[in-house]
């Protein structure tokens, strides 16, 4: 059964992750994606590191389901591929510096008069103007201005840190995939094609904002006071190891207490309420019990008794752990594939379910560089020496 989005059509000329992945996000749900390539090591994430066949394993995880063309888009024959890959596309992605694609040949009002029903998504890093337009960078650049690494400090090691994975990127990539789909619904309903910027300080912002800064939501000088959420977030250390617990209500707050042995604690007047138990002073005072006492006993041990209690608990797993845990297996939350040169591949299943139009990450494997050059070309109406021409004169990798 075909994905939600069989027959939409998109060309990926983008690199690294923040569009790469939203284009592969398309791709699971049945867009056929021509990933677009520079000649010579092609994507900056096919720099050996964690390589195969190949084939590199963050290549991989960003680019499941496309079809790849490596070209040499600085010569009129280059472009002249993809301006051809233009006019039957749906989609064009890009996430280069604000001017590079006008300056290629590639940008949105030139591709517009060839197609002008594409729905055209630029990815930058600040956004296509402003002070820091021009600028080169990268993911932890974006986390320290959006506030990401402002709220990253451990009471116990009070240091400011990184989230350690490309947060930036990634909630970039969810936001350009989601304006996509939601321009190609537009279109259908007669708006035509349109131009989609995201700026991923914007994006990822956006996606700190709901719970990072309910302390500065409510603006003015009457504004109220409060502990924020990622001020009682927190590692908590068993005698063997690590977990986490949340406690959001009343209910689950005494629900732990009792997992702890301490029902007494329900009735101690600095916990009784939430409005006692924020004051500094409780706060601090109840942390350090919890603590202490958690500390007294095992994971395991811990984790079946707040479950008895229906206190939200889980595991710190390792990674390897992940492999094992019995709900990630139960949900077939991870698929492996088998590669023709890198071998066995293991993948995250896409995550949205759909019942009617499923999601399909087996349809195509990760790309090699270039792997699908002669059959793009001739889709495209390119003969034997019209492709031999190509590859003579460097436009195309052999």
């Amino acid at each position: 059964m075909p994905g939600p989005l069989e027959g939409i059509k998109v060309i990926d000329a983008s690199s690294v992750v923040s569009g790469p992945l939203a284009a592969m996000m398309l791709a699971d749900q049945g867009a056929d994606v021509v990933r677009v390539e520079p000649l010579g090591m092609g994507d900056v994430l096919r720099i050996p590191n964690f390589q195969r066949g190949g084939l590199t394993a963050f290549f991989a995880n960003c680019n499941r389901g496309k079809r790849s063309i490596a070209l040499d888009l600085s010569k009129p024959d280059g472009l002249a591929v993809v301006e051809k890959l233009v006019v039957e596309a749906d989609v064009f992605i890009q996430n280069w510096r604000p001017g590079a694609a006008e300056r290629l040949g590639l940008g949105d009002d030139a591709l517009r008069a060839i197609n002008s029903e594409l729905i055209y998504c630029s990815i930058s890093g600040y956004g296509a103007t402003g002070p820091y337009a021009g600028r080169r960078v990268y993911d932890p650049i974006i986390q320290g201005l959006s506030g990401h690494i402002g709220v990253q400090i451990n009471p116990e090691v009070p240091i400011r840190d990184l989230v350690r994975n490309i947060v930036s990127d990634k909630s970039s990539s969810y936001t350009a995939a989601q304006a996509i789909t939601a321009a190609l619904f537009a279109r259908e309903r007669g708006a035509g094609g349109q131009h989609i910027e995201v700026p991923m300080l914007d994006a990822s912002l956006a996606f700190f904002w709901c719970d990072g800064m309910i302390a500065h939501t409510l603006a003015g000088d009457d504004a109220p006071t409060g502990a924020p959420l990622y001020e009682v977030y927190r590692l908590w250390e068993t005698s063997d190891g690590h977990m986490m617990y949340f406690a959001a209500t009343n209910a689950e707050l005494e629900g732990l207490f009792r997992a702890l042995g301490h029902p007494e604690w329900i009735e101690d007047p600095r916990f009784a309420t939430p409005q006692a138990r924020h004051s500094g002073e409780n706060l601090a005072a109840l942390g350090e019990l919890i603590m202490n006492e958690i500390r007294k006993h095992s994971t395991h041990e811990l984790i079946e008794r707040m479950v008895e209690e229906d206190v939200p608990v889980g595991p710190v797993l390792t990674l390897e752990e992940v492999f094992e845990d019995p709900q990630i297996l139960h949900n077939e939350a991870i698929i492996e594939l088998d590669h023709p040169t890198a071998g066995r591949i293991r993948q995250a299943r896409p995550a949205a379910r759909f019942d009617k139009t499923p999601q399909d990450p087996y349809r195509h494997l990760p790309p090699l560089h270039g792997e699908h050059n002669l059959e793009i070309l001739r889709e495209l109406g390119y003969d034997d020496a019209g492709i031999e021409r190509l590859l003579e004169a460097g436009i195309i990798s052999g």
